[in-house]
């Protein structure tokens, strides 16, 4: 049975007007997206896995574009430990880096090989032993392929949360900590996915749409 991710003890614990400013942010942003969710393709947790890895500096549509052919050509873990990666990087060429995620994956696929017997680890502590996979990734896979609760902290996780005081922390562990603190565990999941596609759609990280921001009279940063 999977077990459940942890964060630490958060540094500072938050009023009720952060609290309530907080709840009122998410429920902006819900109705704005109310259909949210990952748009990585995957049928189990290795495919996800190697989904996320490859997602790194492109789009999830590049992604979705090779992974069919990708996991037909080395459909689990052991057939990706012992392929040829000038094939290998072929097949995912257009995701960027492709030489770079090309050692990455079959790296990845080793661990789970040899470690943990082909079968991915449905715990976070164990995902982030494995090479290639940080905090951020082994939080994906906690609330996608297994529904528990965490919070994957990616830049636009971190940048919108400074922005609207959700926290002042830089490091993605103290971000996650102080948002753990802030939100109810059942909100977790849908706090990060909401925060990044509203840091993708509206809060962009160099032209910030503020003016058409839902949120803008409520964010300390906003430029309105």
């Amino acid at each position: 049975m999977p077990s459940r991710s942890s964060g630490a003890n958060p540094s500072l614990t938050p009023d009720l007007a952060a609290r309530r400013n907080a709840r009122v942010i998410l429920n902006r942003l819900k109705k704005l997206y109310p259909a949210i969710g990952t748009a990585l393709e995957y049928h189990d947790p290795w495919q996800l896995l190697v989904a996320t890895v490859l997602s790194a500096q492109t789009t999830d549509e590049n992604v979705n574009r090779v992974t069919p052919t990708l996991f037909e050509r080395w459909p689990t873990a052991d057939d990706l430990a012992e392929a040829n990666p000038e094939e290998v990087e072929k097949v995912i060429f257009s995701t960027g880096f492709y030489r770079q995620k090309t050692r990455s994956i079959i790296a990845l696929a080793t661990d789970v090989v040899e470690r943990f017997n082909g079968v991915v680890p449905a715990d976070l502590d164990s995902l982030v032993t494995l090479r290639g996979v940080g905090r951020k990734t082994a939080s994906v896979l906690l609330v996608e392929a297994w529904g528990l609760p965490a919070i994957a902290v990616d830049t636009h996780v971190k940048r919108l949360s400074n922005l609207l005081a959700f926290t002042n922390e830089k490091t993605p562990e103290k971000v996650e900590r102080d948002l753990m603190a802030l939100f109810p565990e059942e909100r977790w999941t849908l706090l990060a996915h909401l925060l990044i596609f509203h840091g993708r759609q509206v809060c962009i990280a160099r032209r910030p749409k503020c003016e058409a921001c839902v949120m803008s009279h409520l964010c300390p940063s906003s430029r309105v």
